[in-house]
């Protein structure tokens, strides 16, 4: 069974920073691609960035460019995302998820992708 636990979390003022980690277990993490999303509320689920099985491609929304960095260690089958220059918008339940297919090299901001996900930890930032 996959199972996915993010942590890291919490309330920080803007301009500040949060790292986010989402350890995976159940499949073979080094061959799946794994993505970032965030839902704000009475806001739908919105894809925040994206990484390959191998960590030599990286995607991000727009509205993170330059300021979130994704990355993964597959020796410890976690991924991360490293939040800079935090916005009150950016106030949300981030969830990591893992694709559906090894491998996969298709389109990653679409949820539908992605068939297993994190239960979520809530990013709360202050102005």
């Amino acid at each position: 069974q996959v199972q996915l636990v993010e942590s890291g979390g919490g309330l920080v003022q803007a301009g500040g920073s949060l790292k986010l980690s989402c350890a995976a277990s159940g499949r073979t993490f080094s061959s799946y691609a794994m993505g970032w999303f965030r839902q704000a509320p009475g806001k739908e689920r919105e894809f925040v960035a994206h990484i390959s099985w191998s960590g030599g491609r990286t995607y991000y929304a727009d509205s993170v460019k330059g300021r979130f960095t994704i990355s993964r260690d597959n020796a410890k089958t976690t991924v991360y995302v490293q939040m800079n220059s935090l916005k009150p918008e950016d106030t949300a339940v981030y969830y990591c998820a893992i694709v559906r297919t090894p491998f996969y090299s298709g389109t990653y901001y679409y949820a539908n992708e992605y068939d297993y996900w994190g239960q979520g930890t809530q990013v709360t930032v202050s102005s």
